[in-house]
């Protein structure tokens, strides 16, 4: 019953919206800047550097505390560790408590992979750094970053594969419009 209960948990942390509770704290809605998405890139666009980190440190912590917990409460059972990552980036994609209209889980598969395997999560920043410093889209940095992950796990820790290719298929459909925005030279750059 202790399992099933941190699964339920590990969702529930998940759908905190981290990201859209500080921008309102600091007078910004974020559904109605930039993408009107309630992630940390949109709280970037508001121009608050201050709040974006704070917005990416909260998001992936809470992903970061969901597999964490899994850990120390479910006896290693790599399972249920597996399904609270998943939960954890589906509460952030889809939270109960915004009509499940969420943001796109890139931040919190960050915390999640931080919690998971440190070496595929170091892997996973510095793709998305170089990509984003050449490109200037945190779109594509992220989606090659996430597909950087499932790559690595596959040659560093084949047991994370399927879980981090999951995880991937879902940041990847979440971003769908920035990929037609990308495929068609409409995607915003950060400058």
């Amino acid at each position: 019953m202790e399992k099933y209960i941190i699964l339920i948990l590990s969702y529930v942390i998940g759908s905190i919206p981290f990201s859209l509770i500080i921008a309102k704290i600091n007078g910004i809605n974020l559904r109605e800047v930039g993408s009107g998405n309630i992630g940390a890139t949109n709280v970037a666009r508001t121009g608050n550097k201050r709040l974006a980190v704070l917005a990416l440190f909260l998001d992936s912590l809470k992903g970061f505390v969901a597999v964490y917990t899994a850990q120390q409460f479910c006896d290693n059972n790599d399972l249920y560790i597996y399904v609270s990552a998943i939960l954890a980036v589906l509460g952030h994609m889809f939270p109960i408590w915004l009509r499940f209209n969420g943001g796109k889980g890139v931040a919190t598969t960050l915390g999640v992979l931080i919690a998971l395997n440190i070496s595929i999560a170091l892997a996973f920043v510095f793709v998305w750094l170089i990509v984003f410093f050449i490109f200037r889209y945190s779109s594509l940095a992220s989606l090659a970053a996430t597909a950087a992950a499932v790559i690595a796990s596959f040659f560093f820790q084949k047991e994370l594969f399927l879980i981090l290719l999951t995880v991937a298929i879902l940041i990847f459909l979440k971003h769908y419009k920035n990929i037609a925005n990308l495929l068609q030279g409409r995607e915003r750059k950060f400058l």
